[in-house]
């Protein structure tokens, strides 16, 4: 399994912006990556700057939000739709999706119930619920 430390991820989504920018050949995840960074340009700046992007901190204190935490999610989320791991995910994601009227509005929510679900795990100890998780994106699209 593939477990990238901070840097890394940091790393990953900058090169994936430079590369964009530069008109430079991208892999198949970065190209998903800079579509994603593509929608978020309050992160470019963030994104532009490597070391400074390897030397932030982003805590609730501060206030600010996690632009990597953030892509990464869009990331995780697009990964479980293509394969629809958890399966039922894709369908509850694209019933969000059309009920939102926005693919990009829909990652959102389902990346808060992915959060949702993470921390519940966490908390109890136990594996991360995948049902729980499905039905609680299904039920915003039902809202």
């Amino acid at each position: 399994m593939f477990s990238p430390s901070q840097h890394d991820v940091r790393r990953f989504f900058c090169e994936a912006y430079r590369k964009e920018r530069a008109g430079e050949p991208l892999t198949p995840l970065e190209a998903l990556a800079a579509d994603w960074i593509g929608q978020h340009p309050e992160y470019h700046d963030e994104l532009a700057d490597v070391d400074a992007a390897l030397a932030a901190s982003y805590t609730v204190e501060e206030g600010r939000s996690n632009p990597f935490l953030h892509l990464a999610m869009h990331l995780s989320v697009s990964e479980q739709v293509q394969i629809d791991q958890p399966r039922g995910i894709k369908q509850a994601v694209e019933l969000l999706a059309a009920r939102r009227g926005s693919l990009h509005a829909a990652h959102h929510e389902a990346m808060e119930c992915l959060g949702e679900m993470v921390w519940a795990s966490q908390r109890s100890g136990l594996p991360p619920d995948g049902e729980t998780y499905i039905d609680a994106v299904r039920r915003r699209a039902t809202r």
